[in-house]
């Protein structure tokens, strides 16, 4: 699971949160990411990829490993990816997934259902966001292992680069991995949402808080932000 360094994470949330409460959204959704993990019956191990100076006390307080990215001897999250999944499979023999650190309704179903579509198709499964468009979760072994294409359109790219290596593809939908807080709108979707959540540090963070609560006026300030009108597929 790469990591950007939380002080630089969520800027494109800049206008509704300050930078330490962006930090302390990152925070929380990577720990409530860890913890579905580490608490997953068919999850081995969990590896942080990260040059952030606290990553390796997160990792340790969930009793995941952690790598600095800086040690991979790349650059970029694409080639960092590719780098730390061909170590992992050469030390591995299950199956690897790799998801980002921002999905705060992520649940021990949605890995399940993950690990469940890649033993069916036996090649790369391939988790979007809710627009169909970005890639959240990937889940492959050594012999189809992608070409990393995160970024613009990353969906159809990921497809596209295991299609033309004659690996089967399966996509899946689900909300808990659709849903990575980027924007405004993802975070309006995550607060009209969290009121299903029992637990966790993003519902800590934001559900009956002051701070969800000046979040939720200054996003009704703002037109354009429907959240009753968003749905997802779940497959």
């Amino acid at each position: 699971m790469p990591l950007k360094d939380l002080v630089q994470a969520k800027t494109r949330l800049a206008g509704l949160l300050s930078p330490s409460e962006r930090r302390a959204l990152a925070q929380a959704m990577l720990e409530d990411v860890l913890a579905v993990l580490t608490t997953h019956p068919h999850i081995a191990g969990v590896t942080l990829l990260s040059d952030d100076p606290c990553a390796h006390l997160l990792a340790d307080s969930y009793g995941a490993t952690h790598w600095r990215e800086s040690t991979l001897g790349c650059s970029g999250l694409n080639a960092v990816l590719a780098c730390a999944s061909r170590r992992l499979l050469a030390e591995h023999a299950q199956p690897l997934l790799v998801l980002h650190a921002d999905l705060p309704l992520l649940n021990a179903g949605d890995i399940t259902a993950a690990l469940a579509a890649r033993a069916a198709c036996g090649g790369l499964v391939v988790g979007c966001d809710r627009h169909a468009t970005g890639t959240n979760l990937l889940c492959f072994d050594a012999a189809s292992m992608p070409s990393f294409c995160f970024g613009v359109d990353s969906c159809a790219r990921h497809i596209a680069a295991a299609q033309a290596e004659g690996i089967v593809t399966r996509v899946l939908h689900r909300p808990g991995i659709g849903l990575d807080v980027d924007e405004a709108q993802d975070l309006a979707l995550l607060l009209a949402r969290l009121g299903g959540v029992a637990s966790g540090r993003t519902a800590a963070l934001l559900e009956g808080t002051l701070l969800g609560a000046r979040i939720g006026v200054a996003l009704a300030s703002l037109a354009g932000y429907d959240t009753a009108g968003n749905t997802e597929e779940v497959s």
